[in-house]
């Protein structure tokens, strides 16, 4: 017999539930991983054969964490081992025994991105549509929704929205067959494969059922539809499933997964016997508060509240700055004293943020303040294509003679300037030593450049000419230049030609707007404002960011992340930034205008709340820049959920553009990394209090 005597009573109730459907609905730090590999244990030690128990969660990691646990647990004596796998990893050897039913060979290849998007490539080209019609990726990304939620390709056409739906439905079946002809199948069909083949072929459905007498499921708040179907009829001879999952922490909707599979468990399931880990062991009494109101307001959840066993070493706070740029300052500037003066470590803080294109203020400060980060999950950035597009504009019309620049956009968007024209007139100028504008009226008299592409080439000079003029006499004036050069070339049109699908369209324009925000804060911190020196400022920053790039850290960096990219991690210091309504929630979510869509976001913000084990601070901002003019922000309709009672807030430390400006962050200022923080962090003294606000808590207009 294994001991138990380690487990508390809830999770010792889970363990030793042997027999029929058993949900254990595990909050956030409550040992879930514990429960599901010491089951495993006592299912063995009462005379299970280990080969007879499935357990199946969602990455190799975790699948082999579990493992590894399991087999400490019972010991490496036994010969036979308990089958831990991934969904797709339980499907691939179910499918290299029997997948010849479905007209596949048994040695198939399975497709990667690149060999997806080549299939895709050709699937459009058999229907005569080009990339300017429908990207590869989007077409891949449009099949794999299908996939997830059980859609083949002779049935998507059913299933279509759009006219770019309807195109794609009928590139689906090119890009199938092709797969077929090929004997391959890609990622998604793994799964989608597996359920066709107990479908079609009830013998092979039940030689896998009798291999299995219990299966158990983790993190089965995160299955779609696809792999709903798999459990239901793997276990559907002795309903021996055990499931364990937070429906409080289902995140995934938009990739498939589907929250009604746990909050219906005892529906699909009669007979389910319904176990509550409540006990947290990660977050403090003050953190676990403020999660637990917050989550109450999703009316579609099991009835639950997390219980700390640490007591609060600071109360949650909330801050709110006059802007962003004062947010990021000072956040970042009280991490680097914390990590300067109180000896915290750089990994244990954690900066979490809705959408990707907030952690470019942080990147910056992080930089400048030599505060060593690491932004997981997601492309700096400066990286991006669209950004380097635009800086390159700003460069070639801040200096013509700057080829690099001049050629990443001479004919993006198109504009009828071909490959051929600029290495004709570049390979002369090399040759003479002229610049490629110098060089373009002799290449013009000899003939090289065709009478269309010279009238580009001109009208793109004098597009140039014209913005360099005016961004030179009006400096402060270089946000709404910007704005103005982008909609004249139509950049827009640009991202929405290289992606159909909408939610990647959105995403890439409110990059766009975050670059013109970052030239706005430029120019209203800098009274001297003028093109160079934004271009050179952000140059330094591009240098600095190099030098980071050498791993002297051994891993001790401050993360920056999603809060998406941050479930199942935990940190002793959490900041949760821009609580703001279009933030958190997404203002996507907000324009769907349904209680699904805002439910799956407070349960983001849950999951933020609860990755905090000791410190946890939220901000926001009263104001922000909107393509490069400040508009006011509203608070997060959380912040105002997270009341302990009406009439009183989370207490609030508001920081003014005063308070800021005097450590040093004011326009044009320096701050340096041996400032005191504007407010004393948990457990420090003698730096000045800040002044009170009024409650802002009121409930926001929405």
């Amino acid at each position: 017999m294994i001991n138990l005597s380690g487990l508390n009573p809830s999770q010792r109730e889970a363990v030793t539930t042997l027999s029929g459907p058993l949900l254990v609905l595990a909050g956030a730090g409550t040992g879930k991983t514990r429960v599901i590999t010491y089951r495993m244990a006592n299912l063995i030690a009462n005379g299970i054969r280990p080969d007879r128990i499935l357990s199946v969660t969602f990455t190799n990691k975790a699948a082999k964490e579990m493992r590894e646990r399991a087999l400490t647990l019972i010991g490496r004596q036994f010969r036979l081992r308990p089958e831990v796998s991934t969904f797709h990893a339980w499907c691939v050897r179910v499918l290299r025994d029997d997948i010849d039913a479905l007209g596949y060979p048994k040695k198939f290849a399975i497709y990667d991105r690149g060999d997806q998007e080549s299939a895709a490539r050709t699937a459009l080209r058999d229907i005569r549509l080009g990339d300017s019609a429908m990207k590869p990726g989007d077409l891949v990304n449009r099949i794999s929704r299908w996939k997830m939620q059980g859609i083949q390709d002779f049935e998507a056409s059913s299933h279509t929205e759009s006219d770019f739906d309807f195109l794609a439905a009928m590139a689906y079946k090119k890009y199938q067959k092709q797969l077929r002809a090929s004997g391959a199948v890609d990622f998604d069909d793994l799964l989608l494969l597996t359920v066709r083949l107990f479908q079609e072929h009830p013998i092979i459905l039940q030689k896998n059922q009798a291999r299995y007498d219990h299966v158990q499921i983790d993190e089965y708040q995160d299955t779609n539809g696809v792999q709903f179907r798999l459990i239901q009829s793997l276990v559907l001879p002795h309903k021996n499933l055990c499931v364990v999952g937070d429906d409080d922490q289902s995140i995934y909707g938009w990739r498939g997964a589907e929250v009604e599979h746990i909050i219906r468990f005892g529906d699909h399931f009669p007979g389910t016997r319904i176990v509550r880990l409540e006990n947290n062991y990660r977050c403090t009494t003050d953190i676990l508060a403020c999660a637990n109101r917050l989550v109450k307001h999703n009316k579609e959840r099991h009835n639950k509240t997390l219980i700390a066993h640490k007591k609060a070493v600071s109360g949650v706070r909330l801050q709110v700055f006059d802007d962003e740029a004062a947010e990021a300052e000072n956040v970042v500037q009280e991490i680097g004293y914390l990590i300067q003066e109180l000896g915290v470590k750089p990994k244990q803080v954690a900066i979490l943020f809705r959408t990707n294109e907030q952690p470019r203020l942080f990147e910056q400060e992080m930089r400048r303040l030599k505060i060593p980060y690491q932004l997981v999950g997601g492309q700096s950035f400066f990286d991006r294509r669209e950004i380097r597009d635009l800086m390159a504009y700003l460069k070639a019309i801040d200096s013509p003679r700057d080829e690099v620049s001049l050629l990443r956009i001479i004919n993006t968007p198109t504009r009828g300037i071909g490959d051929t024209t600029t290495e004709k007139v570049i390979q002369n100028a090399v040759k003479k030593g002229l610049s490629f504008w110098e060089m373009v009226p002799e290449a013009a008299a000899a003939g090289m450049i065709p009478p269309k592409a010279l009238t580009a080439l001109h009208g793109f000079q004098g597009l140039l000419q014209t913005y360099a003029q005016a961004m030179q006499n009006n400096p402060g004036q270089l946000a709404e230049l910007a704005r103005r050069l982008m909609q004249e070339i139509n950049y827009e049109g640009e991202i929405a030609k290289q992606y159909k699908d909408a939610a990647q369209q959105e995403a890439r324009r409110n990059m766009l707007e975050e670059f013109i925000n970052s030239i706005g804060l430029y120019v209203e911190r800098n009274s001297d404002a003028s093109l160079s020196g934004f271009l050179e400022s952000m140059a330094l920053l591009d240098r600095e960011e190099e030098s980071d790039k050498d791993d002297k850290n051994g891993g001790d960096v401050v993360r920056l992340m999603t809060l998406h990219s941050a479930k199942g991690l935990e940190f002793p210091r959490v900041y949760l930034v821009g609580m703001e309504e279009g933030f958190l929630p997404h203002k996507r979510s907000i324009d769907e205008g349904t209680e699904k869509a805002i439910a799956e976001e407070r349960r983001l913000a849950y999951v933020g709340i609860t990755r905090a084990m000791d410190h946890l601070t939220l901000t926001r901002a009263k104001t922000r820049m909107k393509w490069g003019k400040r508009r006011d922000a509203v608070a997060s309709r959380f912040l105002y959920e997270m009341q302990e009672e009406p009439g009183k807030a989370l207490p609030e430390e508001h920081i003014s553009k005063e308070d800021s400006e005097s450590a040093g962050h004011g326009p044009g200022g320096n701050a340096n990394p041996g400032n005191p923080p504007l407010r004393t962090p948990a457990g420090t003294s003698g730096v000045r209090p800040v002044a009170e606000e009024p409650n802002e808590f009121e409930r926001p207009p929405f």
